[in-house]
């Protein structure tokens, strides 16, 4: 078995660097690698300084856990008691009073706390047994932050008149943990008659559910597509699309990270990214692939034949890389007319914002292709000559 550590900077703080050289130092006397990782706290809208550093920190921990390893951490029964008051102020359900489980799945392998079981105290009296060297983190008495709060102003009274107030906090978390274990089987088993897909689901069958089994299906369908859970507002307002016809058909609601949208018949989960610059135009050249960082998208042209857009046809003419305007048309193979680039896309069931991000590619001023999806009659290949077939592949968020 091997074991190696890593640190992560928040550089919140101006003596952070010499945190990150304890860690280093304590490491080389022990024989153990460490890694530094040093982020740049930015947090995102509706998002505290506290849950932008802690996602940051798990994003960069998860890039160094392997497949069949476990990433352990130090969070002891007090972190437990502190992040069940904490969830109860918040008006949580049983997953957020769960609060922080022994053991996890954590991409690609597992997170385990070992420490669970033992009180700051105990941990304190082994270390100082042992003569061990540690930093104290000054911002742990700043009591502006809620858990720093708790833990000088709570729980300290909480115990003065309970004395075994924490562990009954983590027993009960235990409690909520099981209790959230049999929501989640409700769910699965709604989310198999009602998900038409991983990252979608169906309005028709979720509104047939009582608001109770709504609530807990959109968490766990949520939860089940790696995002983090929403508000209680965010949730109610996701939920009055699926009880409430919408006039347009389309509405978007988002929260750090994620939009749920709908369209049409269904609910759709994805990353939250900005809206691209519609002003885009970058040269291409096929075989070589360029990324499109705005729309999401590499594009990439494979050699083929007979199928995609003609070599010949586009041999000695620059190809320009642009997004929707308005007004674009096209005559596909095989029809007779030009179609409207809108038109199309809506009959193809494209939702609207795949279709803001669907890269154009032009010959001159005449639209040539439309992502991986159309070759424009004029520049499509014929018989088995030459062609470039159009591929696109999702950049990673």
């Amino acid at each position: 078995m091997s074991v190696r550590a890593v640190h992560v900077d928040h550089a919140l703080q101006a003596c952070s660097r010499e945190w990150s050289v304890h860690c280093l130092q304590i490491c080389a006397a022990l024989r153990i690698a460490c890694a530094v990782e040093r982020i740049d706290v930015q947090p995102e809208r509706e998002e505290s300084l506290e849950a932008a550093a802690r996602r940051l920190r798990y994003e960069r921990l998860a890039a160094h856990v392997a497949p069949g390893e476990i990433l352990l951490t130090a969070h002891h029964e007090d972190d437990q008691a502190e992040t069940v008051l904490l969830a109860l102020v918040r008006g949580a359900g049983v997953h957020g009073l769960a609060a922080m489980p022994e053991t996890a799945p954590f991409h690609a392998g597992r997170h385990a706390r070992p420490l669970l079981g033992f009180s700051r105290a105990a941990i304190g009296a082994y270390a100082r047994a042992r003569a061990l060297r540690w930093i104290d983190d000054a911002t742990n008495h700043d009591e502006h932050m809620s858990r720093n709060f708790l833990r000088a102003q709570v729980l300290p009274l909480l115990e003065e008149r309970w004395p075994a107030a924490a562990r009954a906090m983590a027993r009960a978390a235990t409690h909520s943990a099981e209790a959230a274990h049999l929501l989640d089987d409700i769910a699965a088993a709604d989310l198999a008659k009602c998900g038409d897909a991983g990252a979608s689901l169906s309005i028709v069958r979720v509104s047939q559910l009582t608001p109770a089994r709504q609530h807990n299906l959109v968490r766990y369908w949520i939860r089940q597509n790696g995002f983090h859970a929403p508000s209680a507002q965010h949730l109610d307002r996701i939920l009055a699309q699926v009880n409430r016809p919408s006039r347009t058909g389309l509405a978007c609601v988002s929260w750090p990270g994620t939009e749920v949208r709908r369209y049409r018949d269904c609910l759709t989960i994805s990353t939250r990214v900005p809206r691209p610059d519609h002003d885009l135009a970058m040269p291409w050249r096929p075989p070589h692939a360029i990324e499109l960082p705005d729309a999401g998208w590499r594009l990439r042209a494979l050699a083929t034949q007979g199928d995609g857009l003609s070599q010949v046809r586009v041999a000695q003419t620059a190809l320009t890389v642009r997004l929707r305007q308005g007004g674009e048309v096209c005559q596909l193979v095989g029809r007779e007319h030009h179609h409207k680039l809108k038109k199309l896309l809506q009959e193809a069931h494209v939702p609207p914002w795949e279709r803001e991000r669907l890269p154009l590619i032009f010959v001159g001023e005449e639209l040539a292709a439309i992502g991986d999806r159309w070759v424009c009659a004029p520049f499509a290949a014929q018989g088995g000559e030459p062609a470039w077939r159009i591929v696109l592949e999702a950049l990673e968020q």
